[in-house]
């Protein structure tokens, strides 16, 4: 059984990471309310402009503005693993780096054998797992996290939609946490470009009740600016999304780290008293063997 000394060090230094993980928890519940936020607004803009979109798109297949939707096959992929600067969130972060690696050794085996297969990794954490387990990244952006907006989120989607329409990449995929609830993110393997038509009864039926209508200006001036609009909006509903999930995750995270701390200080407790306990009925057993040593 340990001393008293040293369960006592040990209660001490649990009720000191307890509050560390509380105070933790409460930070992110905080940060956690205005990032869901920005999400759930985000959303109902995002899902209607992809709606008014996939209408305007019918029957524009073949035309100039169809570049984004250009289907060139699985040549040259570019896998984008969004993950948080920091740790202390479960298995956040490792399940993004798994399923990329996953993906890489068995959807694109072929393509990464010929080396056609890149990962430009968002988030600090991301990039450190992939670095240490050997794979070479063509970027890694760990500063986007610190100042969340629509321009900055603009800069990297012009990026990778040039790279795409210059034929750099044939194919580029987000791997991502959906946020859901506090206690629930979805992994989700998002194909970013090129661009594809949903194939919901919703839209099918949205596409025929409006072929029929007239634009003004042309689909093709509405689709021009719109396509590029959406494009960017997906990348940073993406980022608003791993965002809050992120939060929810660390704060989940930090919910049940505090009550093993919690558990663990009544072990220790229990031990300590038990330990002390004894120690007392030792001390009595010694002081009674010396009085009757004494009286013989």
């Amino acid at each position: 059984m340990p001393s008293l000394k040293e369960v006592r060090i040990r209660i001490s230094s649990v009720k000191s990471t307890r509050q560390i993980t509380s105070a933790m928890k409460m930070v992110s519940a905080s940060k956690l309310r205005r990032a869901q936020n920005a999400i759930l607004s985000m959303r109902p803009y995002a899902s209607k402009l992809q709606e008014i979109m996939s209408n305007l798109s019918h029957d524009l297949e073949g035309s100039d503005e169809g570049i984004w939707a250009d289907d060139r096959g699985e040549g040259k992929i570019l896998l984008i693993p969004i993950t948080s600067n920091r740790g202390l969130c479960g298995a956040f972060n490792a399940n993004v780096a798994k399923s990329a690696v996953r993906m890489i050794h068995e959807r694109f085996s072929q393509q990464n054998k010929s080396g056609n297969v890149h990962i430009m990794c968002i988030g600090k954490k991301g990039a450190d797992m992939f670095k240490s387990a050997g794979y070479k990244l063509i970027e890694a952006n760990t500063e986007i996290f610190n100042d969340l907006n629509f321009e900055n989120t603009e800069e990297i989607a012009e990026r990778l939609m040039k790279d795409f329409s210059d034929k750099k990449y044939d194919k580029i995929i987000l791997i991502y946490n959906q946020f859901k609830n506090a206690a629930v993110q979805i992994l989700q393997e998002e194909q970013f470009l090129p661009l594809t038509e949903s194939e919901t009864e919703e839209n099918k039926v949205s596409n025929e009740v409006q072929a029929n209508f007239i634009f003004e200006p042309s689909k093709e001036e509405i689709l021009e600016a719109l396509v590029p609009s959406s494009i960017k909006i997906q990348l940073y509903k993406a980022l608003l999304d791993s965002h809050a999930a992120e939060h929810g995750a660390r704060m989940t995270a930090m919910h049940m780290a505090t009550e093993n701390a919690d558990e663990l200080i009544k072990e220790l407790n229990l031990s300590y008293n038990k330990a002390r306990q004894a120690s007392i009925t030792k001390e009595i057993l010694e002081i009674v063997s010396g009085a009757e040593a004494l009286k013989s």
